[in-house]
This record gives C-alpha cells, structure tokens and sequence, in this order.
C-alpha cells in the first residue's frame, strides 16, 4: 500500500515559491533604497571619469606635442613651484603620450589619508599647469575623487559605509531571489516571450510585473557581479573576505622594494576609496643622501622587457631602500608589472609581473576594473550607466507592485505582505540546511546577517498580530 496523503512531502514548488517570494519582498522593502542610491551614484562615478578630462584639460594638457625637459627638470620645476628645491616627491607620473602632462605628487600633512598634492607640469616648457589634490592610487581629481566618496559613505565617514555593505551585501540575495521566482513562474506561463521581454497587452499589476520579472532576469548576472565586486570594498564583510583570500593565498604579490628583505602590502582598492590604502606612493620619504636621477632609475626599469606601458609611476626610496616603477594601466589589456631599482648600482632588486600573479588576485584585479568603469574604457562606462538607471527602475517597479497590490475594499494604504503559510510546508529535511547556510552567510556577511535576524523578528511580529486579529 502507497504512502498516505498524510504524510507525502509537499512540492517544492508549493513551499519554495512563497519562501522565495517573502525573502524578496522583504528584501526589496527595506534594502531597494540602499540599492538604488549605490546604483545612482555607481552610474556618476562611471561618467566622472570622461567628465574629468573635461573639466581638467587644462591641468591635464601640455601646451604643446613636444617633450624637451627630462624628467629631472620637470621635477625641479615643481620643486621650485612649491618652494623647496631639494623636495623629495612622493611619485612621479611622466606623460604617458605627447600632449599630456607629467603630475609630480608631495606628501602633505594638511591633507588626509590616501591625498597627495599633484602638481602638473607641462614636459616642453616646465610651466606649471595646475596644483591639484590627487586621491589614491588611481590619481582620481577632486570631482571623481567627491562622487567615489558619496557612492561609497555618502560623505558620513565610518557609520555611511553601512548604507553600501547593506546594498552589497544583498544585492545578491535579491537577485537570486528573483531568479528563482522567475523560474518557477515560467513553469506556468504558456508565452514564454513574457519571461523575456515586458508585456504591454496587459494593465495594472500584472503589467508592472512583466516589466520588474522580465527586466531583473537581464540584470541577475550584473547584480550579482556587482554585489560581489562591491563586498570586497565593504567594512565588515571586506575584512572577512581579505582574511579569506590570505588564507587561500589569493593576496596580490607586491614587489619588494626594501633592501634588509622586509616586504610590503598591496591594495587593489586603494584608488576607490581612502579608508585602507597602502600605497607607496601616499607615505612621506625620507631624502637620499645624494640626489638620484628619474630618467637613470626609468631607464634603468626599462631594461626589463616587462615595464613596457606608458603610464608608469616612479615612486622614490627612503634612504637605503629601492625605488620602484610601477605599470598603472587598468584598462584592457592589464599593464600593472612593477620593479624595485637600487639607486646606488643601477641593478633590478625585484620584479613582480601581472602574468605570474595568482588566478584569484588577476580576477580580483579585473573586477574591481571592472567595478570601477576603467576595464573597457568608455564602453565599460557606458554599460555601467545603463545598468544604473536600469537597476533603479526595477526597485522603483517594486514598490509600485506593492502600492498595486493593496486591498481596494478596505482602508489600507499598503500593499499586502505575501502570505507566511510557507513556513509549515517547508520540509523537514530542509530546515537544517536552510538553517546551516544562513547561519554560514550571516557570520561571513555580518550585516546582511543582522538586517536578516531583524527581518525575522519582523515577520514573526506579523504572522502573531495576523493571528490575533482572526
């Protein structure tokens, strides 16, 4: 004799689907806003690297095609510049192409962490061109440098990063969420062009929703991406993940520019944000004993085959300590190889090459690029800006489903949370699972861990005020 009706396991449609519905709706109530600021400001960030040719062509244009001073010289005109003719610079950037200017960057005590005064001088004539902070290790100006903040704390130092791990660090869950929904809804449609593209045939909620399902199932990749891409960034879950990639040996290798064996750290976020740079080129230098050329310590990196890019900064040594000259393009294809030079006998300490570095750093390198609009150039930026204002629009259809949805025979203002039966049809087998990868994700994600504990109360609160008011 079969199995009782009793005791046969439901479907999972019957559970998951209401499961998978709750979590997204409570997730897109409380956490869309986060997402659609970090999706806003993630889109003028990406068109502030154009804009910030623009509105620094003059500080970024020599007056002329020709390069007649030496590297040297064009130091010494920013020495003289900013008064002090034995200056030590933080790093130098020569003009990477005919036409442009070389930055010569100074440690400056008035100025904050990751922050150097650029001074900009034209390679024909030593004219200075402009005196300009430069921020992190990409050399972001003050307006790109302005909008990297306001995406990543709103300008709220410590307490604003909150607002972007908490969109970070559920973007994703919202994504498979939806995913998920989307998949057990194309189960029972008969058109399955719907699932794809938005249908203006129908009106009202369903309309709205053809356009929020069909949209987020283009966005799922990218959101995922992103929140992946962003977390490395993050305070709380960013530390757990640079923990994680030590102890797989994932770090990005350093070169090691100290002649008594110590090492030095990297930072592959240090031109985003201020908050963890480590970066040789924003700590003050001790002055060599004697005065060491720029163009002898270039030529001498050139000497390796791998230091073949443009855009190379030079970073000086402290007193009986290696100079290095370090690639800085990020776009495609990656030049980040780097070389230590001892000064006193023009020899290569070490060099470290993009190509020998691990898979998981090179993935890490090409997604924070990525991340950041600089990978493929003005494609990447675009591609981010429609993804932003695309992204915005599906919370923003969110929160009309929901206003769509409220009860028309009644005087509730809101919509209606999805119906919490869900709970007793989920399988026994599932809860410890269920329970174990929450647990898992909360520890390794501490605020998404928090917000979920609050998302729980929360519903508890719900389903024990509905059964109160039957």
């Amino acid at each position: 004799m079969g199995p009782s009706t009793a005791t046969q396991q439901p479907k999972i449609s019957t559970w998951l689907y209401p499961l998978a519905r709750r979590l997204h709706f409570y997730a897109g109530i409380f956490i869309a806003p986060f997402i659609i600021i970090a999706a806003i400001t993630g889109g003028l960030y990406a068109l502030s690297i154009p804009a910030e040719k623009i509105i620094y062509r003059h500080e970024l244009t020599a007056s002329s095609q020709d390069t007649r001073l030496t590297i040297d010289e064009q130091v010494a005109a920013a020495n003289s510049y900013v008064g002090d003719a034995n200056a030590s610079p933080a790093a130098v950037r020569p003009a990477p192409q005919a036409g442009a200017t070389t930055r010569v960057m100074y440690a400056d005590e008035n100025l904050g962490e990751s922050e150097t005064r650029g001074v900009f001088v034209d390679p024909a004539t030593g004219e200075i061109r402009g005196d300009l902070t430069v921020y992190g290790s990409s050399g972001s100006l003050p307006v790109r440098a302005w909008i990297s903040t306001f995406h990543t704390n709103l300008h709220l130092g410590k307490f604003g990063h909150v607002y972007s791990e908490l969109a970070a660090s559920w973007m994703w869950v919202v994504a498979l969420g939806g995913v998920t929904l989307w998949i057990l809804r194309a189960q029972k449609l008969t058109k399955k062009k719907d699932l794809v593209v938005p249908n203006n045939k129908i009106k009202g909620y369903r309309r709205t929703l053809s356009w929020h399902s069909s949209a987020g199932i283009w966005l799922a990749l990218g959101m995922v991406f992103f929140s992946a891409t962003g977390i490395t960034w993050s305070t709380y879950a960013g530390e757990n993940v640079k923990n994680l990639r030590t102890a797989m040996s994932w770090t990005t290798p350093s070169v090691n520019k100290s002649l008594d064996g110590s090492t030095i750290s990297s930072d592959e976020h240090a031109h985003h944000h201020g908050s963890h740079t480590t970066h040789d080129a924003h700590t003050r230098q001790e002055p060599q004993e004697q005065a060491i050329s720029y163009d002898r310590i270039l030529q001498d990196a050139r000497q390796e085959p791998t230091i073949d890019s443009r855009n190379i900064e030079i970073v000086p040594g402290a007193d009986r300590t290696a100079w290095t000259v370090t690639e800085t393009q990020r776009s495609f294809p990656t030049q980040v190889d780097s070389v230590a030079v001892n000064p006193q006998n023009d020899t290569i300490v070490d060099t470290v090459r993009f190509a020998d570095y691990p898979l998981a750093a090179k993935l890490t390198r090409w997604g924070v690029d990525t991340h950041m609009g600089i990978m493929f150039g003005a494609v990447n930026q675009l591609v981010i800006v429609i993804f932003s204002v695309a992204l915005t629009m599906l919370c923003i259809w969110g929160y009309v489903m929901w206003w769509q949805r409220r009860p028309k025979n009644k005087s509730h203002r809101l919509g209606a949370v999805p119906p919490h039966t869900m709970w007793k049809n989920i399988p026994v087998w599932f809860w410890l699972p269920l329970t174990l990868v929450a647990i898992a994700i909360g520890l390794f994600l501490p605020l998404l861990g928090i917000s979920l504990v609050l998302f729980l109360a929360l519903d508890t609160v719900f389903i024990y005020r509905k059964k109160q008011t039957q």
